[in-house]
């Protein structure tokens, strides 16, 4: 594929408590998203996942980037150190487990 498309960079967390994933939204919503925004990211969407009652709470956090370069400065310059501070916060002992994709936006319409 063309690595000038549009990049998404999706982390995705499942918690065992609904509380500890409030938590985490608010995290976000609070700062965290501003501050990936500021290291390069277009913008940023939180979406809370459907699940079964009995299931863990599952979110998807879905960052654009412009293409793979902005995306890959991101890794190098920022990445590192936002990522302790979320996991300081929320390490993988409450209840959280990540995920991690990347992916080419091959075509989009709308807003």
């Amino acid at each position: 594929m063309n690595l000038e498309h549009p990049i998404r960079y999706t982390v995705i967390a499942e918690f065992d408590d609904a509380s500890v994933a409030e938590e985490w939204v608010a995290w976000l919503r609070d700062g965290h998203l501003a501050d990936v925004i500021d290291a390069g990211a277009i913008d940023a969407e939180v979406v809370a996942i459907e699940t079964e009652a009995d299931a863990p709470a599952v979110v998807e956090v879905r960052y654009r980037f412009a293409d793979r370069t902005g995306l890959d400065r991101y890794f190098e310059r920022d990445a590192p150190r936002l990522r302790a501070e979320g996991i300081a916060l929320f390490p993988t002992e409450r209840g959280i487990r990540y995920r991690r994709s990347i992916g080419e936006v091959a075509c989009r319409r709308g807003a």
